[in-house]
């Protein structure tokens, strides 16, 4: 076996043990960190038992961390033995590999030795066998030449020969000619032999007569070559000595000195023919053997391979006893971070709770002591503290849904809603503060945005107004203006430049233009996809919404965190305007649950736009059937007193003219817009269409009082009708008194801004003496409660006061009930009840568990019924009983909420509720008694 294939076959040793130790290490690898289907998958079907096996041992191990530690000790122990028996085989491999080589190269230079000294020995032989040769030719050469002739045949054969070494006395030789018995060519040399010394510069002559004979050898020439080329075969030098060995016991050395550093030798034996006779060659090297680097070399190679390996495997086995301590401690942790989580959910629900459940008294006596007979003073002492419980609860709700988001619990809802209905109730929220500062506030919606989407209503809301929210704060002058298009009706419009047109604006202040605010919208990509998949889904909506405002701007430097959360502006912000920094966060955490996209514009002194995208259900196909639940009945209303009138607006601005016509439109009103008073008393004069109403802006009549007096005057001379109601639009009230005071013009009726459709409509019936001039939230809620028995259940008596009062204000027939005890005893049926509002959390039995044991009663009250047990005519014909049942909480908490579904109630209201949020939920039970049209 060669040192190549010895190399080679240690190598492969080495491969197959790398490869089982990965393949350990693998498995144990997944074992820890894989999952089932996949360890499945790469071990296959054969290896499933066995990590049945791994796992049903392992598993006490995850579950029971002390035992873990005892068994970590095991293996760590185990895998120390492992490691020490590794290394101590593998050194004896090595060493193997060594003596194994080293005794290969041994051999190998014993072969070489005598393969040496077998061939100085041929050599030897042969050129013995050739001296031998030549006296054997010579004697053939005398016998047949010279032998019993006289004179003799060599004279006269080689005579020239002869006479030519006789005279020159050198050595002379013969033509070739062929040898007697052989077929070889040979030559015949002839020295001639002086009787004494001659000179060296004898002449012939002298050297012919101081010959004495001649002296002749015969040369076989083919075989002194041959013999010759067989010499210069070897090339390495030995010691060779040559002995007789016919007497054994005392050998003649013959030839060498038998002096040598080296203790190997090879005797080979010599044959010169003679029987008597025998010879031999001893040989040895010079030197010593010389040091085998190979075999150092490659079982050190060996050794530090197989070290190497077992160090990956220490290092390797360590690391993943490192990873599993740390997946324990991560395991741990995990344990402690969802027990903090839930005890974070918990404390949520318990402050806000706690929190709202005062909240819920406060404001609701505050709400009823509004009702009562107060002075100017006490109602507007009143009026700040409701406002400021308002803004706590307000700030409430942001806290928590900054938490929601941060625990990924915040959920959006897929019901039906009326957008315009919703943006109806947001104004009134900032209406205060617009017309305290006199700005405009406005709201367009495009006529090809559907009456009806499915989405989150609330939560659409809670975006529009935390924008509009920010507006307000820091806009002083100029206006908010809230615009809502389809995406497709501005998509074509992204590129066009309306520098020039900054001025044709809402008050005539210039804004930051709101294209700039979605210019990185994915939505508006050039690639033409977005519009593909827009025209594509008939059944989505997708909106566009921009918040405008001629306001402070945000600095340069505070754009880049604009939404992140709890960050301000500055540290100044906060201590005049308040707010916490959450709001566009929020904001933009919800526009990406709807599928859109936020941005914004701003430069300083100039204001800010936000604008951001959604995408909503269209609520107006019939091919979904969704859950419905009516958020408002203001903007979806038909005022069917006002069909067929025809109104005039009185506006320069085109941009305010499209707002106030829209708005009017809404009620029904046919509108023409003209942009002065000549204009105007020109469109009701000429009698092509009788103007039941004109609406003009402050700006316009406080121009010029003398226009304005003479267009009252000629109004009033118009004798084809009805003098059409004038009407004025301001931003506020209070300028406008004082500048009808001053100016002494009759002033007419003040609607104020900013416009929506129940305002406008309540003010149109006031001053024409039409329709339902009462609150017509109101007069919903008593069309719905009145005569109905509704059971309350608290464990507060504050929030029974606050709930029944208000109840009983919509003339209903209120029964509280302080515990869920006494709430399953009222409601077990028959009972005359129309509704119960029940609080969640009660002392004793919560609002979960009466609830579940009052629908058990019904239950079985119904099988009795169905089983022929009881009859449905002792209980006034009524089959099935199931009184709805409202959650009445101040716990926000969506768990919550699911868990109200869950156990059986019909739907939630939270503390402290509204007249909004209590018509919203019990119109989905009650019909209303009027027939007022929603």
């Amino acid at each position: 076996m060669s040192l190549l294939h010895v190399f080679g076959f240690g190598l492969k040793v080495v491969n197959l043990l790398w490869m089982l130790c990965c393949w350990i290490l693998s498995v144990i690898s997944m074992n820890w960190f894989v999952n089932d289907e996949t360890k499945t998958g790469l071990l296959g079907d054969g290896g499933k038992m066995w990590l049945m096996f791994w796992e049903a041992n392992s598993c006490k191990m995850h579950h029971h961390y002390y035992q873990y530690i005892g068994s970590k000790r095991v293996r760590k122990t185990w895998w120390r033995r492992l490691l020490v028996a590794w290394v101590i085989g593998w050194i004896m491999v090595s060493l193997w590999i060594l003596w194994y080589m080293s005794s290969q190269a041994a051999e190998k230079r014993k072969e070489t030795l005598a393969s040496m000294c077998d061939e100085r020995a041929r050599m030897l032989q042969d050129q013995f066998n050739v001296s031998m040769n030549h006296v054997q030719a010579m004697s053939i050469l005398i016998s047949t030449f010279h032998h019993g002739k006289n004179p003799s045949a060599i004279d006269q054969e080689d005579r020239e020969n002869v006479l030519r070494a006789r005279e020159s006395g050198t050595g002379v030789l013969t033509a070739p000619f062929r040898l007697l018995k052989t077929n070889r060519l040979g030559v015949i040399l002839t020295f001639a032999v002086y009787k004494g010394d001659i000179p060296s510069n004898a002449t012939p002559n002298e050297r012919i007569k101081a010959t004495d004979g001649y002296l002749g050898g015969v040369f076989d020439i083919e075989s002194l070559v041959e013999k010759l080329l067989q010499q210069l075969a070897s090339k390495q030098t030995i010691l060779v000595d040559v002995y007789d060995t016919t007497n054994q016991s005392h050998p003649i050395s013959m030839y060498g000195s038998n002096v040598s550093d080296d203790e190997l030798q090879h005797v080979s034996s010599l044959n010169f023919g003679d029987p008597h006779r025998m010879h031999e060659m001893h040989c040895k090297f010079k030197q010593k053997p010389p040091w085998q680097w190979l075999a150092i070399t490659t079982s050190f190679g060996v050794l530090v391979i197989a070290l190497l390996i077992g160090h990956i495997f220490h290092a390797t086995v360590n690391r993943i006893a490192k990873v599993e301590d740390d997946y324990h401690e991560m395991m741990e942790l995990k344990k402690l971070a969802e027990a903090a989580d839930i005890a974070k959910s918990q404390f949520l629900a318990t402050v806000s709770h706690e929190i709202r459940t005062p909240m819920n008294g406060v404001l609701g006596m505050l709400h009823m002591l509004m009702d009562t007979d107060l002075d100017v003073t006490q109602q507007d002492y009143v009026g700040i503290a409701q406002a400021s419980g308002k803004a706590l609860v307000s700030l409430i709700n942001e806290v928590l849904d900054q938490a929601k988001i941060e625990s990924g619990k915040l959920e959006l809802e897929d019901v039906r809603f009326n957008l315009r209905a919703i943006l109806d109730d947001v104004l009134p929220l900032f209406s205060d503060k617009s017309q305290g500062k006199g700005i405009e506030l406005a709201v367009y919606i495009s006529d090809n945005v559907p009456e009806m989407l499915i989405g989150d209503p609330g939560r659409f809301r809670q975006i529009i107004t935390n924008l509009m929210g920010n507006s307000i704060k820091f806009t002083h002058q100029g206006h908010i203006f809230v615009t809502v298009h389809l995406v497709e009706e501005v998509i074509d419009f992204i590129d066009v430049e309306t520098e020039s047109s900054s001025r044709n604006t809402l008050s005539g202040f210039p804004i930051a233009d709101r294209r700039r605010s979605w210019a990185g919208f994915r939505t508006f990509s050039q690639d033409g996809s977005s519009r593909t998949l827009l025209a594509s889904s008939p059944d989505l909506v997708n909106l566009i919404v921009s918040v405008e405002d001629t306001g402070e701007g945000i600095p340069l430097e505070a754009q880049s965190r604009i939404f992140t959360p709890f960050m301000q502006v500055g540290p100044s912000t906060s201590r005049k305007y308040g707010g916490t920094g959450i709001g566009l966060s929020i904001s933009k955490c919800l526009v990406g649950l709807m599928n859109g996209e936020i941005g914004f514009v701003s430069i300083p002194k100039i204001g800010t736009t936000f604008t951001f995208t959604a995408v909503f259900g269209n609520g107006c196909s019939s091919s979904h059937d969704y859950k419905s639940r009516k958020f408002s009945n203001q903007s979806n209303a038909i005022f069917s007193e006002f069909q067929g009138m025809t109104a005039l607006v009185v506006d320069p601005r085109p941009e305010r003219a499209k707002v106030s016509r829209y708005h009017i439109q809404r009620l029904g009103i046919h509108v023409e817009v003209v942009s002065d008073l000549n204009q105007a008393f020109c469109s009701i004069s000429n009698g092509n269409a009788v103007v039941n109403m004109v609406l003009i802006e402050r700006e316009v009549w406080d121009r010029d009082s003398s226009v304005s007096a003479l267009f009252i005057n000629n109004t009033r001379k118009i004798d084809h009708g009805v003098s059409p109601k004038l009407f004025l639009l301001a931003n506020s009230i209070s300028s406008s008194k004082s500048d009808a005071a001053t100016s002494g013009v009759y002033t007419p009726s003040a609607i104020m801004k900013p416009l929506r459709a129940s305002m406008l409509a309540a003010s149109l019936q006031r001053a024409m003496g039409v329709g339902n001039k009462g609150n017509p939230r109101n007069g919903d809620l008593s069309n719905l409660l009145l005569g109905r028995k509704i059971l309350i259940v608290d464990d507060n008596a504050v929030n029974l006061k606050v709930a029944s009062g208000a109840l009983k204000k919509y003339g209903a027939d209120v029964v509280c009930a302080e515990s869920g005890e006494k709430a399953i005893t009222l409601l077990t049926p028959p009972h005359q009840f129309d509704a119960c509002f029940m609080d969640i959390q009660m002392p004793e039995m919560d609002g979960f568990e009466a609830t579940r044991k009052i629908r058990d009663k019904e239950d079985n009250f119904n099988n009795s019924i169905q089983n022929g047990d009881a009859s449905a005519e002792a209980y006034e014909n009524f089959p099935n009983w199931k009184v709805p049942i409202l959650a009445m909480t101040a716990d926000v908490i969506q768990a919550t909420h699911e868990e109200c579904l869950k156990c059986g109630m019909d739907g939630y209201v939270s503390k402290p509720f509204e007249a909004e949020q209590l018509y919203r939920e019990v119109s989905r039970f009650f019909q209303s008694t009027s027939n007022v049209i929603l």
